[in-house]
């Protein structure tokens, strides 16, 4: 006897890359987003040669004769700090270290959530009671406070500072995956390659995965925006990066000291940091967008 296998249906996870493409750019600030995003990259992986001063150096002539920071001009494109240093310098150096941060703690937020996610959607059960029951508990506690108390408790370094950040910002994905594979498991391709023998680990990575990789995508998308926000907050109280590497948030709370008298010390991070988490948003916002056949012809 012939089994016949149901094909797998068209997915709006897996668009061809022209037609996402066309999709993507039908939609303005999707590509502002995408504009901002690679300028963003651009500075982080060329900064050695953006910036004419090194960050960590206190410069003879970066203070005025009373003493205090220099305002943009006079050798120093904006300004320098309390300290003399260079701001630009420590901008573009500061863009590095916080979306890098971001980046690696996303990856492993992304990461956990996938593993969890699917596991408990796929295999239901138990597994799906402790894993759920898990993410309960945590969501109940504030994210941001839990990651405070975490990077107090260890000790504060980049280092960890990205593991406490992965660790405290998969709940949400993991949740939404769950949902997804709920669904997908039921499926009659899922249960037709199952009738043939095939082991769950096919099922999962050739069947399942497959269906929510746009899902997962978006919503890593979106998601930088909050750890960027993270790497921010957990600096600006002093438990983040931590001096003299500069980072957006040392960079505001060094300068909220002398908002009144120097403002560019808290303008110019502040800038940068509302321009990347605005651009990852619109980003995200594009590529659902482009993912969703509906919606882009709605868009379009």
């Amino acid at each position: 006897m012939t089994v016949v296998v149901p094909a797998r249906p068209a997915l709006n996870s897996e668009p061809a890359a022209p037609a996402l493409w066309r999709r993507f750019r039908r939609q303005p600030g999707a590509l502002l987003g995408l504009f901002i995003t690679v300028l963003l990259i651009i500075i982080c992986i060329f900064a050695p040669w953006l910036s004419p001063h090194d960050p960590a150096t206190q410069y003879p002539n970066g203070l005025s004769d009373l003493g205090a920071p220099l305002p943009p001009g006079h050798g120093f494109v904006f300004g320098t700090d309390a300290l003399g240093r260079d701001v630009y310098a420590r901008l573009i150096f500061g863009t590095r270290t916080s979306l890098t941060i971001a980046v690696l703690s996303n990856l492993i937020a992304t990461t956990v959530a996938l593993l969890l996610g699917t596991l408990a959607g796929y295999f239901g059960g138990l597994t799906d009671t402790l894993i759920m029951r898990l993410t309960d508990v945590l969501i109940s506690f504030p994210v941001l406070l839990l990651a405070a108390f975490l990077a107090a408790v260890l000790r504060p370094g980049i280092g960890v500072i990205i593991g406490v950040i992965g660790g405290v910002s998969w709940f949400y994905l993991a949740r939404i995956i769950r949902a997804e594979l709920l669904s997908v498991r039921q499926r009659e391709y899922i249960e037709a390659a199952r009738a043939l023998g095939a082991s769950d680990a096919r099922i999962i990575f050739r069947h399942a995965l497959p269906q929510i990789l746009g899902l997962v995508l978006v919503y890593s998308t979106l998601n930088f925006s909050t750890t960027v926000l993270f790497v921010a907050a957990l600096s600006y109280v002093g438990i983040g990066v931590q001096p003299p590497t500069p980072d957006w948030g040392n960079m505001i709370a060094d300068g909220s000291q002398y908002l009144t008298v120097s403002p560019w010390l808290v303008i110019f991070p502040g800038v940068f940091l509302g321009l990347s988490v605005l651009a990852f948003n619109l980003l995200g916002d594009g590529l659902q967008g482009a993912l969703d056949p509906k919606r882009a012809r709605k868009a379009g």
